[in-house]
């Protein structure tokens, strides 16, 4: 199993030597690290330069940390591709035991694990919806992301085969790649806690956009209009969009939202007009 890290980073320096630290303290090492630099103005690429001369960078100009995964994945030379926010940080056994549960088990397309919260310097413990889980886990990602990007380990080649991250979508993309990938292959889950995310700074997407359900009911809305989902999932899918649309219409309503109560609500009226759905 050789391993590609994609590290996507905009003005992320305070952060990004403890993300690529640890990497290198991996008890098993990864086969090449690629940071793409997001348009970053605060000089951390030349930070990496200097501190971790075995780090590739590739620079562009800023457009969104989807853009930047994409084009880190696609430049990766290696089949299984290891995603690490540049905020977030791994447990030195990370790659090792994933390399372990591949061996033991190759036929998955995906690899995650639990992992810990930090915010604002002190450990919180997530809520049971946030609970991780492995096999056939479509029906748990519909309510709000399943599977936290730098736990995972991806092959190149699934990723590729459901169209890679939603470079139009500002927030939710790690959502919305996980249900395309979800309904078509099961997911391995590791039962250790092996990433620790940290939360609470100020250029979290959480924080930038407001209202984070409206970019999951379009990723829904386009799911249900595209692919072709087991009857199953299809309801289960389309009872969670409903759900969604009654909660931030009503939220666009009483913050007197005008530009989300006509998307939204033109969105809702469309699908239940074309799907006669009693809404």
């Amino acid at each position: 199993m050789r391993i590609s890290v994609v590290i996507p980073s905009y003005n992320r320096r305070p952060t990004l030597a403890r993300a690529l630290q640890s990497v290198f303290d991996q008890t098993s090492a990864v086969d090449e690290v690629i940071l793409v630099d997001d348009g970053s103005t605060d000089g951390s690429s030349d930070m990496v330069d200097r501190q971790f001369p075995r780090v590739k960078i590739l620079r562009q100009p800023n457009r969104g940390v989807s853009a930047a995964r994409n084009r880190g994945i696609v430049a990766a030379q290696f089949e299984w591709i290891a995603l690490l926010d540049s905020d977030d940080s791994w447990m030195p056994q990370k790659i090792e035991l994933v390399r372990k549960a591949w061996q033991q088990q190759p036929d998955y397309v995906l690899y995650h694990s639990d992992e810990i919260w930090i915010r604002h310097g002190i450990r919180v413990n997530p809520k049971h919806k946030h609970r991780k889980s492995g096999g056939w886990i479509f029906e748990n990602c519909l309510p709000l992301c399943a599977i936290s990007p730098s736990a995972s380990v991806i092959s190149k080649t699934a990723l590729q085969s459901v169209g890679m991250f939603d470079e139009n979508l500002p927030a939710c993309e790690d959502y919305d790649l996980w249900l395309r990938l979800c309904h078509q292959y099961p997911v391995h889950y590791i039962d250790k806690a092996l990433i620790t995310k940290y939360g609470g700074h100020q250029d979290q997407l959480s924080r930038q956009h407001p209202a984070m359900d409206r970019f999951r009911i379009r990723a829904l809305y386009r799911l249900l209009k595209s692919s072709s989902l087991e009857p199953e999932y299809y309801r289960a899918a389309e009872a969670t969009l409903l759900g969604k649309l009654d909660i931030l219409i009503k939220g666009a309503v009483k913050h007197r939202n005008r530009a989300v109560i006509d998307e939204f609500v033109t969105l809702r009226d469309t699908w239940c007009r074309e799907r006669v759905t009693q809404c």
